[in-house]
C-alpha cells in the first residue's frame, strides 16, 4: 500500500494547535540540548539505562505487548510494575496509550479513526497528532472504550492521573545520585530520545523497510528502527500477527524485548505466551 497525501477536506478538519503540548515538548527538547554542558560518561550511562528500562521494559513489553495485546500473562503485581515503568516513559497513562494503540490496530491508517494514521504523512504520524490533538482521541470516555480492562482498574486509573508527577521523585533521586547532570540526561535526554524512537514506529515503519507478510496496511520491517526500539521495528510481523509476543521472527531480526519475555517465561513468571504460527517460522 502506498501513502497518499492528506485530502484537503481532512486537512481543514485538523484540530487547533495545542500550545501547552508544543511548549512542553519544546522545553524538554531545549533542556536536552544542554547535555554537552553536563556531559559525563556516567550521566550518559544513566540515559541509556533508563531508555532501555522505560522503553523496552515499560513501553514495549509493558504497555504494548502485555497490556495492549495481552500476548502473554504475568502476575498482577508484576504487571503493575511494568505499567509503572511505562508511565515513567512520559508517553501518557496506560489507558490512554493502550486505548489509542488498540484503535490504531482496529482502524490501521484510516484517516478518521486511526489516531496516528500514516496516510496523513510522516510528520502527522510521528508527532503532529500530539501537537494538533483531535478531541476524540484524547477524550477519556472515548479511548477508555478501547481499554475497558484498564479503565476499571484503580491502579491504572491512578497512573493515568499521575504519570506526569512520577517524574518528580525520579528527578529527585537522579539529583541525589549525580546532580544536575543526571537530571538532564536521565529526564530530558532520555525522554526526547525515547519519544522519537517510539514515534518512528508510527511513522518510518509504515514507510520504509521490507514486508514478510501480506497486510492491508503499509507496515514494514525496518531494521534500524528495530534496533532503536528493542524489537518494535519488525512492524510488518507485528501487524500481521499483533497478538504474538515475539516481534522478530527471523534469526537476524533482533528483538531485545522478546529476550526479556523469554527470560520471564523460563523462570515461570510469564505464561500463556503467544508464539508465531509454526508453519511461518
Amino acid at each position: 500500500m502506498t501513502h497518499t497525501a492528506l485530502p484537503a477536506t481532512a486537512r481543514e478538519k485538523r484540530a487547533a494547535l495545542s500550545w501547552p503540548t508544543l511548549l512542553f515538548f519544546a522545553a524538554f527538547h531545549g533542556l536536552a540540548c544542554l547535555a554537552p554542558c553536563f556531559f559525563s560518561w556516567s550521566a550518559l550511562g544513566i540515559a541509556i539505562a533508563l531508555h532501555w528500562l522505560f522503553g523496552s521494559i515499560g513501553i514495549c513489553l509493558g504497555y504494548h505487548r502485555l497490556l495492549s495485546h495481552r500476548s502473554f500473562k504475568v502476575p498482577r503485581g508484576l504487571e503493575y510494575i511494568f505499567a509503572t515503568l511505562g508511565a515513567l516513559a512520559l508517553q501518557g497513562g496506560p489507558t490512554f496509550w493502550v486505548g489509542g494503540h488498540r484503535q490504531h490496530h482496529a482502524f490501521t491508517e484510516d484517516i478518521e479513526k486511526d489516531p496516528y494514521s500514516a496516510r496523513r504523512g510522516f510528520w502527522w504520524s510521528h508527532v503532529l497528532w500530539l501537537i494538533y490533538p483531535e478531541a476524540k482521541f484524547f477524550d477519556s470516555n472515548n479511548y477508555s472504550q478501547y481499554a475497558p480492562d484498564l479503565a476499571r482498574d484503580r491502579y491504572y486509573s491512578w497512573l493515568d492521573r499521575n504519570y506526569l508527577a512520577l517524574q518528580i521523585p525520579l528527578a529527585l533521586l537522579l539529583y541525589a545520585l549525580g546532580g544536575w547532570a543526571y537530571v538532564i540526561y536521565g529526564i530530558f535526554v532520555r525522554s526526547v530520545l525515547l519519544w522519537h524512537s517510539t514515534w518512528l514506529i508510527n511513522s518510518a515503519s509504515h514507510m520504509r523497510g521490507y514486508r514478510s507478510h501480506y497486510t492491508q496496511d503499509s507496515s514494514r520491517n525496518l531494521w534500524w528502527a528495530a534496533l532503536l526500539t528493542y524489537g518494535e521495528g519488525w512492524h510488518n510481523n507485528h501487524h500481521a500477527f499483533p497478538k504474538v509476543a515475539k516481534a522478530g521472527w527471523a534469526w537476524w531480526e533482533v528483538d531485545v524485548t522478546w529476550w526479556a519475555i523469554a527470560l520471564l517465561q523460563r523462570i515461570g513468571l510469564a505464561t500463556r505466551v503467544v508464539m508465531p504460527p509454526k508453519s511461518l517460522v
